[in-house]
């Protein structure tokens, strides 16, 4: 692909469902999970940008620029998806969540031939199933509209995504792909499967 893509992983959020325990930096088979889902990305983009609202000094251990959101308070992945857009020159930004650690290793090829074919602004990612919103491609220039949305009080990402022109990328093939490891049992779960 020619075209320039960065990509923010986000690891800003409060785990809540994980006992508030910082999920990107949870051991899963011996590392700490966000270096899963670097793995799985970073042959597919050209840089890689953390969003952590807590643990930076860790995060950046990893050799990554890490960024917060600007505003306190956790307000969701759409904050950390603004916050990455004002980060990246290139022409698209891929978003993925840190608790992912089996992402395909074509997310981003098809996810670009997809946005391309529908002439869209956003790629939004399906299991075949369900829409996986925290996994997007999408133009950096809709910061302002996502801003809007945000400053509006809103936070659900679909309720942003359906008002724009998108188009949803499935990977029915690969149903697991999109796993996320939310509490302390899943990570057992996929520590098995592996």
């Amino acid at each position: 692909m020619s075209v320039q893509i960065d990509a923010v992983i986000l690891a800003g959020g409060m785990a809540r469902r994980m006992g508030g325990i910082d999920k990107g930096l949870v051991e899963l088979n011996n590392k700490p999970m966000i270096s899963h889902t670097i793995e799985r990305v970073q042959p597919q983009v050209n840089r890689i940008i953390i969003n952590a609202n807590r643990s930076q000094q860790q995060y950046a251990e990893l050799g990554f620029e890490v960024i917060s959101d600007k505003e306190s308070g956790y307000l969701g992945p759409l904050a950390g998806m603004v916050a990455a857009m004002e980060h990246t020159d290139a022409e698209l930004l891929l978003v993925v969540p840190c608790d992912s650690p089996m992402l395909p290793t074509d997310l981003c090829e098809r996810m670009y031939a997809s946005l391309k074919a529908a002439d869209a602004d956003i790629a939004v990612a399906s299991d075949g199933e369900h829409h996986q919103p925290v996994v997007m491609l999408l133009k950096p220039e809709l910061k302002q509209s996502m801003q809007a949305f945000l400053d509006a009080g809103d936070r659900k990402i679909f309720l942003w995504y359906e008002k724009q022109k998108h188009v949803v990328t499935s990977f029915a093939d690969q149903p697991n792909a999109f796993v996320n490891v939310n509490t302390l049992e899943q990570k057992l779960v996929i520590e098995n499967a592996k």
